[in-house]
């Protein structure tokens, strides 16, 4: 069975990762700290694997095809360091068990995270398809195997 292409899998994961940044907001708005804690370890497991499949597969060969270094990967990359800021805070706010934090910096991340895939998902990944031609298929089967290590 061949992998699914690189752009449906991918806008697939970020759906995922909205789903379980709401179940995670929803745990500790509830004050079930358990249940928000093991939703937090589950979201940055996946996003990060998320980044890596990213930065160390899609980026690299966007960039190599493109020739483009300084252009969407850049941005990409930014954004996910900001994310990579938000997570450690969530981090520190559901072991602190505040509520406020969780919501604030929840929130950041979503409004970050929307705004993020939606440039992936209408710019980058339809330009990496594109440019990327009889590749993509290689390409796909590398980011599948890449995020789910």
């Amino acid at each position: 069975m061949s992998s699914p292409d690189f752009v449906t899998y991918l806008t697939t994961d970020h759906r995922h990762c909205d789903e379980q940044l709401g179940a995670l907001r929803r745990s500790a708005i509830g004050g079930d700290w358990q249940a928000a804690s093991a939703a937090f370890e589950a979201l940055r497991h996946d996003i990060l694997a998320h980044f890596a499949a990213e930065e160390e597969v899609l980026f690299p060969a966007f960039e190599a095809s493109s020739g483009m270094t300084c252009g969407p990967t850049a941005v990409m990359r930014m954004e996910h360091e900001e994310a990579r800021e938000l997570l450690l805070d969530l981090a520190e706010a559901i072991a602190a068990q505040e509520t406020d934090g969780v919501r604030g910096y929840g929130e950041a991340l979503l409004i970050l995270l929307q705004q993020h895939n939606m440039k992936e998902e209408n710019i980058l990944y339809p330009m990496a398809q594109q440019g990327l031609g009889p590749r993509v298929g290689e390409l796909s089967a590398q980011i599948v195997l890449r995020r789910e290590t």
